[in-house]
């Protein structure tokens, strides 16, 4: 098949979970014999080649701004795949859904991976969070197919618009590495921290566990690894309410080798985000074999399957520090969910499974042949 895959800000991957699942996904699809197109923001991606992993490349511009980033390089990608008359387009993010109807005027049949409840994030003001219920519903109607990574948010579409959308997790696979110059980057000890990954934003908490860490009395360092572009102010009340405290560390955004190395050797990762569906930093945080500690947000409690631990979100810090200090000081407590999350996250958040899923979608919805290799779910 011809593959083009929108909506996201390009690979090679190095702002988030949307970028990652293109570059895992795209590298396999053309490995099992498609053509895959990834469109990128000209802005975004610095790399200068026109294939990456054997997808090719179109880098188009965008206007940098909080909300139309994403709307208008979407539009100008669909009036660009209008001309490529692709098989299948694969779109990401429900604020796409109402470009999803463009390339279906020329027989392009049309996907979108809705995510999570985007409009429960606070960076929204009250019109963009209307306009994102409207592309809920727009893509219950324009795509031939829409998906979710998570069950509580299929469960929402059933109930809200009568639809019931195929969940298709991400994937896990990550590389253990070991102890190296970004832990001796930051000063840190393997299994000494307690890592939290993410976008710096309201909704992802992360002030939970810089406030519950503040209050805990322990040798271990608690290193936050994420930043944001439209969050600054965020971002100053975070370092402010860290200051005087040596334990804790800010690095920005890591990617690559560097996030591996910091994954691989942390002894709890905190979830502490309240909204959106899965996370592939929690779900790469089980794969790594971390002990994982989650906000009750709904989709994380799914995500994490009894092989974690939760705290009150609707609490915050009060809840998540007595939850830490118990973890702790229990070693065999952490050992015991440091393998349960990562058996959970070999078995459940496999990447071949995962692009034999959209394989799967993809012929259904252009009524191709199903080839036999994927006729019977992959084992893992």
């Amino acid at each position: 098949m011809r593959i083009a895959l929108l909506g996201t800000r390009g690979v090679p991957a190095s702002y988030s979970g949307f970028e990652t699942c293109v570059e895992q996904l795209g590298q396999r699809l053309v490995l099992r014999g498609h053509e895959v197109t990834v469109y990128c923001r000209a802005h975004h991606i610095t790399y200068a080649g026109d294939t990456y992993k054997g997808m090719r490349l179109v880098k188009l511009p965008t206007i940098r701004n909080k909300y139309l980033d994403t709307m208008i390089h979407s539009f100008l990608s669909s009036l660009h795949a209008l001309g490529q008359r692709y098989d299948v387009a694969l779109y990401f993010i429900v604020g796409n859904s109402l470009t999803t109807f463009i390339p279906r005027l020329v027989g392009t049949r049309t996907v979108i991976n809705v995510d999570g409840l985007d409009w429960k994030r606070e960076k929204w003001p009250g019109p963009a969070k209307a306009y994102i219920k409207l592309s809920e519903y727009l893509a219950t109607k324009l795509p031939n197919a829409f998906l979710t990574d998570s069950e509580t948010v299929q469960a929402y579409y059933r109930d809200r618009y009568g639809h019931v959308p195929p969940v298709i997790v991400y994937g896990s696979e990550v590389e253990p590495v070991p102890p190296g110059e970004t832990l001796a980057t930051y000063g840190l000890e393997p299994g000494g921290y307690v890592l939290f990954v993410g976008r710096l934003v309201p909704e992802n908490g992360a002030h939970h566990l810089v406030e519950a860490f503040r209050g805990l009395d322990t040798d271990l360092k608690c290193v936050i690894v994420g930043d944001a572009p439209y969050a600054r102010g965020y971002i100053r009340d975070l370092h402010a309410l860290a200051e005087g405290d040596p334990r804790i560390i800010f690095t920005g955004y890591v990617f690559g080798r560097g996030y591996a190395e910091l994954g691989a050797n942390a002894r709890i990762f905190v979830e502490t985000s309240g909204v959106g569906g899965t996370h592939p930093a929690l779900v790469e945080a089980m794969a790594f074999g971390n002990c994982v500690v989650v906000n009750d947000h709904a989709e994380n409690v799914e995500t994490i399957g009894g092989a974690g631990v939760t705290y009150q979100g609707s609490v915050g810090a009060e809840s998540l520090r007595p939850v830490l200090r118990r973890l702790l000081s229990d070693s065999a407590e952490v050992k015991r969910l440091q393998a349960l999350a990562r058996e959970r996250a070999h078995r459940r958040y496999n990447w071949e499974a995962v692009t034999d899923a959209y394989e799967r979608l993809f012929y259904r919805v252009t009524d191709w042949p199903l080839p036999q290799r994927l006729a019977a779910p992959r084992q893992s």
